[in-house]
């Protein structure tokens, strides 16, 4: 496979716990189908019940022919936004695949970050009945939509603690004097 942006000859490598392939000249990164979302939830266990789903929603889909081609494929690549950021990303129509350039991998969990607190804090009980319909109806498998929700759970809990101190103070109570 060569590099969308230099064409130089990609090279294979693990980056947190995916293969993928990544040019030694400009540092992009070539993600198959599904391997960002794998590499995104092995750096981050908080932010695995949070996927932004590339080809989704079509109404907010702003999609641009891209000069580069899909190493993968040989075909046109199209610049997109990652979710609602600012993120271009480049990804192939036939299959899937995904093209970070240098420092993208970075802006995107930072950006998931963010976007996590604001999900979490604005929609608790909508998040958490979302994930754990995900549990029984996918679109992943169910040891990781489990991952997902306890994720999610988690991070709740946390929210619920700064949020609210005096629920949690009362719960923590409560929680000592049942053992």
């Amino acid at each position: 496979m060569v590099c969308p942006s230099c064409n130089q000859k990609l090279k294979k490598a693990v980056f947190h716990q995916t293969a993928v392939d990544y040019c030694s000249k400009c540092l992009g990164i070539w993600f198959g189908k599904d391997e960002l979302r794998q590499a995104k939830d092995d750096k981050d266990d908080d932010l695995k019940w949070l996927d932004i789903d590339l080809w989704q929603n079509e109404k907010k889909f702003k999609i641009s022919q891209d000069k580069a081609v899909c190493p993968a494929c040989s075909v046109p690549l199209y610049s997109i936004d990652y979710g609602d950021s600012k993120i271009k990303v480049k990804v192939c129509s036939l299959c899937e695949g995904v093209w970070l350039d240098r420092g993208e991998f970075r802006k995107i969990i930072e950006y998931l970050k963010e976007k996590g607190k604001e999900k979490a804090l604005k929609d608790y009980f909508g998040v958490f009945l979302e994930e754990w319909l995900e549990v029984f109806t996918g679109p992943e498998e169910l040891k990781s939509e489990l991952a997902d929700f306890w994720a999610v759970v988690k991070v709740l809990n946390y929210k619920l603690m700064v949020q609210y101190p005096l629920i949690a103070k009362i719960i923590m109570g409560l929680a000592k004097q049942t053992h």
